[in-house]
């Protein structure tokens, strides 16, 4: 099992717009990480962090960090979505799981959900890695999920653009079909933004050719939290 990234946010600190970097580390109390959160607004916090996390930052990992509740409830969220992660790593060991703050961003690769060129159908492989993780969706059906679409840059804009707002589309449409209720899903289209390797390279272009996923606490989830924090 591939190890899972896991972003501490407590250990950031707000010096005017700036903060330090953040430290991948593993085996991070979330109560603790959530309390320390506590003292910064999660608007906030996830705008600032958005763009200066870079890969990702007006993606998924914007999302996550864009959702932050802190304080003791956070933890408690966090505590949750640690081990969703750990199922998601399990059931699709390929998966690129993150878990910062009180979310996941897990990004599939090529190798993951793959699609024919210039085309948004989902093949046989992809089908069968989805459906790994439908299961775990399904028992965690207190949280939402955006879906991302992205390209490399070969070809002209508005076709890349369209191109990843199908390709996002087919794949919330697939989980759909599965079973996990529509209302949880958002889809965006990224097209060639937030590249994450280099497009001057056929092993770069796999890369950036890829589906991400925001996965946070919707408001049942957080009012439960917060019940749980007072107690």
């Amino acid at each position: 099992m591939k190890k899972i990234t896991i972003v501490t946010l407590a250990s950031l600190f707000l010096t005017g717009a700036s903060f330090t970097a953040c430290e991948a580390v593993k085996n991070t109390n979330n109560t603790q990480k959530g309390a320390g959160i506590g003292a910064v607004a999660g608007g906030v916090l996830g705008a600032v962090l958005g763009n200066n996390l870079g890969k990702g930052g007006n993606g998924a990992m914007g999302a996550v960090l864009g959702g932050v509740i802190g304080g003791v409830a956070g933890g408690v969220i966090g505590n949750n979505m640690d081990k969703q992660a750990r199922e998601i790593d399990n059931a699709l060991p390929g998966a690129d799981v993150v878990r910062v703050g009180e979310g996941i961003k897990l990004v599939l690769n090529e190798n993951a959900v793959r699609f024919d060129t210039s085309k948004s159908t989902l093949t046989a492989t992809a089908k069968t890695n989805l459906d790994k993780l439908v299961t775990v969706f399904n028992d965690y059906p207190d949280t939402d999920i955006v879906i991302y679409g992205y390209t490399d840059s070969t070809g002209k804009l508005e076709f890349n653009q369209t191109l990843s707002e199908q390709r996002a589309a087919s794949v919330t449409s697939y989980l759909v079909s599965k079973g996990i209720a529509a209302t949880r899903f958002q889809t965006k289209g990224m097209g060639i933004a937030d590249p994450i390797a280099s497009n001057e390279t056929p092993e770069g272009r796999s890369q950036n050719r890829r589906v991400e996923f925001a996965i946070t606490a919707n408001a049942k989830m957080v009012q439960d939290a917060e019940k749980e924090a007072k107690k």
